[in-house]
């Protein structure tokens, strides 16, 4: 589909921060801009796919290259 151009570090911390924005939402759903939290999804599936469009757009690749 897309080629890989998350690194490991630019991976973990899209993950963390993507599940923390997610959890936020269920512990504070009253929130009148809790809805914001659910971008949390963006991180998390970029991160777990190891790609992310905006990269791709850029010609960004934080992972390393295989030769």
């Amino acid at each position: 589909m897309f080629a890989k151009n998350v690194g490991t570090i630019d991976r973990v911390l899209r993950i963390v921060v993507g599940a923390a924005l997610i959890a936020a939402y269920f512990v504070n759903p009253g929130h009148a801009y809790s809805w914001l939290y659910l971008l949390g999804v963006i991180p998390l599936v970029t991160g777990l796919l190891s790609t992310c469009p905006a990269y791709s757009i850029f010609g960004i690749r934080t992972c390393k290259t295989v030769k």
